[in-house]
């Protein structure tokens, strides 16, 4: 009988156990949907968004269009467009970069009061958000994110020129830092990178592949203004140029100072008047490779401009 007992105490006991440990085995899977960034993660990146902007023969803007007037094609593969719109009211996320080096001293003031007007044009206060970095010998933020001109505009009147250009560090550092990564919960935000330099860089690290690789998977559009004053085309002017080509942007080489006004007003005017048009890729690979996007208009007539691809979500 005090066996019995015995034996029916060790299977009470080995019943309990074994409940408790398959619990114990579920509970670690089951604490996988607590983390919602992967979910979040996914969402993003297969939704691949595409600002753009599109112009007639003369270059100008065109503002009529829908997303039945385009193609989409990934690495050849078409795509459906699923979300499409003109985009005058997505949130700006704008990176001012300045290039301090001895060689635009006797530009810098112009240059200045030419990048407050345009914030004071672009930013719209409670929606849209600007920094400032400055570059020479190596990059300084010297206003953070803020929607205040007020802050903005002393961090540039405060800048002096003199040293090197490390132009390649200075967009790697802000695109990294400050346009990667954005939390919730804005869906979607435009980055913008104003680069105001002559694009002659000897000072940086990173190089300028590393740069503009850093910016395509930031999703930030590069505008170039250059400082090139000599008339002539340089090595510097054909980097800028790439730069912003390969981000869907633009670059602009103006040959007096005083034309610097009007392309920072132009550039304020394209941020409102781009279209954004929305996919989600045929290709489920989270290989991390770099994808190139075709936006083909059916009127031949028109030009897109957009950036050429992005990067694909790696594991």
């Amino acid at each position: 009988m005090k066996r019995m007992l015995k034996v029916g105490l060790l299977l009470g006991i080995l019943a309990a156990w074994l409940p408790a440990q398959e619990t114990g085995e579920k509970s670690q899977p089951a604490a996988a949907p607590k983390q919602t960034s992967p979910d979040q993660i996914r969402v993003r990146v297969e939704v691949v968004n595409v600002p753009m902007t599109v112009t007639d023969k003369k270059n100008r803007m065109v503002l009529d269009l829908t997303k039945g007037d385009f193609r989409v094609l990934e690495d050849g593969q078409p795509q459906t467009i699923r979300y499409f719109s003109r985009e005058t009211d997505l949130p700006l996320r704008i990176g001012l970069l300045i290039d301090t080096s001895n060689s635009i001293r006797d530009r810098l003031h112009f240059e200045q009061e030419a990048a407050i007007d345009f914030l004071d044009a672009a930013v719209r206060p409670g929606r849209d958000l600007a920094f400032v970095v400055a570059f020479d010998v190596e990059p300084q933020l010297v206003a953070d994110y803020t929607d205040n001109i007020e802050k903005l505009s002393d961090g540039i009147r405060g800048l002096q020129a003199g040293g090197v250009t490390s132009m390649y560090d200075a967009i790697y550092f802000s695109c990294k830092e400050k346009m990667l990564f954005f939390p919730p919960p804005e869906p979607y935000l435009r980055r913008v990178m104003i680069v105001v330099s002559d694009g002659e860089d000897n000072q940086s690290e990173h190089t300028r592949e590393e740069a503009l690789a850093m910016a395509q998977r930031a999703e930030v559009t590069i505008y170039a203004i250059s400082t090139n004053r000599t008339g002539m085309p340089s090595r510097g002017d054909k980097v800028l140029r790439r730069l912003a080509e390969e981000t869907g942007g633009r670059a602009f080489f103006p040959f007096e100072s005083s034309e610097l006004a009007t392309n920072f007003q132009e550039i304020a005017h394209e941020l409102r008047s781009q279209y954004s048009l929305a996919y989600v890729s045929t290709n489920p690979a989270r290989d991390g490779t770099f994808r190139n996007i075709t936006i083909e208009p059916l009127d031949k007539g028109l030009h897109i401009r957009a950036k050429p691809g992005y990067f694909a979500p790696s594991q």
